[in-house]
């Protein structure tokens, strides 16, 4: 009777973990792709809420549809948006969105809230080691590079600054544009420099002025029309994408080059755990990443092979901006926002 009742207790405990949503997202058996599917067939569809920008969204979710046969039913707004309703709803007990894929800092402070599933997926092993977290409750899936992007007709590439401090020659006294809320980036790059070297250099380089606009595909495209000659914060796909639209744009980094790691999480109670998994899956595959970084993005999945992945990278820290956002915001204010250009 023993063996029987063993066996008994077996299937009931594996019955439970592939109807539980944490069993589900942890499924970590050979058949996982075609388990998640199965179920993800009879649940129809996956709720996403990201960050991600609309056609990028469209061009994952075609691709998933196409493959898998089950919609993708997204909504954009911004990464900020996307944690408050997200909290709100799981608050709430509403079961609406099942996958988020959005800024590392937000998708950590989720985590916090104890919002979010630890997850398993079978391309991790092939991921920078960046995008891991130790609780497994979110994982990169892209990075926002942050580089320094000029209009080519204002300014020579042989001009260019090596380091930050060259920024604070007068000769860039009203050519300087940076994002509006960038001070994740700047918390990195002080700290990088030394905190009392580099909030001086901050300090020196503020005498010049600052262009602060909110957005970065705004400061992109500003770039590009040559009404900010250069740039300190703007993405790499925002560059790249005027560039490959023929503006007179180009970019760089002064290293390390500063990434904040965008990442995919699955709700912790999803109303569609099977398709959940299986889009996190996709969106961490090398299929997926491809869409990503056709979009410009740099991918996390090394099997890409992306030349920016070579480069010396450090990766904004989403402790630092949560648990020291009140004094990196106070340091940003006084020393950027305050210096904007009238």
């Amino acid at each position: 009777m023993r063996p029987i009742l063993a066996c008994l207790l077996l299937a009931s405990t594996l019955a439970a973990a592939q109807t539980d949503p944490a069993g589900i997202a942890q499924y970590d058996k050979p058949d996982r792709e075609q388990f998640l599917l199965a179920g993800a067939k009879k649940e129809g569809e996956v709720a996403v809420y990201t960050s991600l920008i609309s056609e990028d969204l469209t061009s994952l979710s075609q691709a998933f549809e196409k493959k898998y046969g089950v919609k993708v039913k997204g909504w954009r707004a911004s990464s900020e948006k996307v944690l408050q309703r997200a909290v709100t709803e799981a608050r709430a007990n509403r079961a609406e969105a099942d996958v988020l894929e959005t800024n590392g800092p937000e998708l950590e402070a989720m985590h916090r809230e104890k919002i979010l599933a630890p997850f398993k997926s079978p391309h991790m092993k092939d991921l920078m080691p960046q995008a891991l977290r130790p609780h497994s409750e979110w994982v990169g899936t892209r990075i926002n590079l942050f580089v320094h992007s000029y209009n080519t007709n204002l300014v020579k590439k042989e001009e260019l600054p090596k380091t930050y401090a060259d920024l604070a020659n007068p000769r860039w006294k009203g050519k300087l544009g940076i994002e509006a809320e960038d001070e994740d980036w700047f918390a990195m790059v002080v700290r990088e420099l030394g905190e009392q070297k580099g909030l001086q250099t901050f300090r020196d380089i503020a005498k010049n002025g600052f262009s602060v606009r909110k957005g970065h595909t705004l400061l992109a495209g500003l770039v590009g029309s040559g009404e900010i000659p250069f740039a300190l914060t703007t993405y790499s796909h925002g560059a790249q994408k005027q560039k490959d639209k023929g503006a007179p744009v180009d970019w760089y980094a002064i290293e390390p080059a500063i990434g904040r790691a965008n990442g995919v999480a699955i709700m912790r109670k999803p109303a569609h755990p099977h398709a959940a998994a299986l889009f996190a899956d996709f969106i961490l595959s090398p299929e997926g990443q491809a869409i990503l970084r056709k979009g410009g993005y740099l991918p996390a999945n090394l099997k890409l092979n992306d030349p920016a992945q070579k480069m010396a990278l450090k990766f904004v820290d989403p402790a630092v901006v949560l648990d020291e956002s009140d004094k990196w915001k106070k340091l940003w204010d006084e020393i950027v926002l305050k210096n904007a250009a009238k």
